[in-house]
């Protein structure tokens, strides 16, 4: 699964160019992320005619039809093996695909009384594109809310120890396909879904400050140490 992850960069136009969206597609009040959490809002990249487009979405998808105003929970993640049918996500899948832009996620490990975050990223700090489905719906009368979740997959070997689902990361040009409303067939769509290259991610033992997510600041990604 995914439940948290980050976003670190701080300079907006270089990671506005490494997106491949227009300068100043980024909130002016952009700040980097080192916890983001189920219910954070987040910015998400769609394609718009030729263009990607950069809009922000709370982090745990509500399908359309959700009644105005009902109480519910956010799915964050749908899973690759069903999401062509099950309810939830098959309308997104054919007509609301995204990417989810970030450099790192969490896993935790250790005995449930004593869960330690290990913090996942490329060996070069580089950009990850996490597969997304977005919807929006109502959660007041004439207020719309945009939301979002990530797509997980099998783990890959260097997640296989810690956890048996992960992030589906997107290459640039999977990406790509993944975005253009015109590709429509799901047998071809799904052969994105799949755990990245074992050599993509490397990891390391993190603060466990990490574990509430009101802590969101750069020191708690550096390297931890029992004790």
């Amino acid at each position: 699964m995914c439940g948290r992850f980050t976003l670190t960069r701080g300079e907006r136009a270089g990671l506005e160019d490494e997106m491949g969206l227009p300068r100043g597609s980024l909130n002016p009040g952009y700040e980097p992320r080192f916890n983001i959490a189920p219910t954070d809002e987040h910015p998400i990249v769609r394609q718009r005619l030729e263009d990607r487009e950069l809009v922000l979405a709370k982090w745990g998808l509500i399908n359309h039809w959700t009644p105005v105003g009902k109480k519910v929970t956010g799915l964050i993640n749908a899973r690759a093996e069903g999401i062509d049918t099950r309810p939830a996500f098959r309308d997104a899948f054919r007509e609301r695909r995204c990417i989810v832009p970030a450099d790192g996620f969490f896993e935790w490990t250790g005995p449930k009384e004593a869960r330690r975050p290990l913090w996942f990223h490329r060996p070069n700090m580089g950009l990850l594109w996490f597969a997304g489905l977005y919807e929006s719906w109502y959660p007041q009368p004439g207020v719309r809310q945009r939301t979002f979740t990530i797509v997980t997959t099998r783990a890959n070997e260097v997640m296989q120890p810690i956890h048996d689902r992960m992030p589906v990361i997107l290459s640039e040009d999977a990406a790509d396909a993944w975005l253009n409303p015109a590709e429509n067939e799901p047998a071809h769509l799904k052969k994105f879904l799949v755990p990245p290259p074992d050599d993509l991610l490397v990891y390391r033992p993190v603060s466990p400050l990490l574990n509430s997510p009101k802590n969101d600041y750069r020191g708690l990604l550096e390297a931890w140490t029992e004790g």
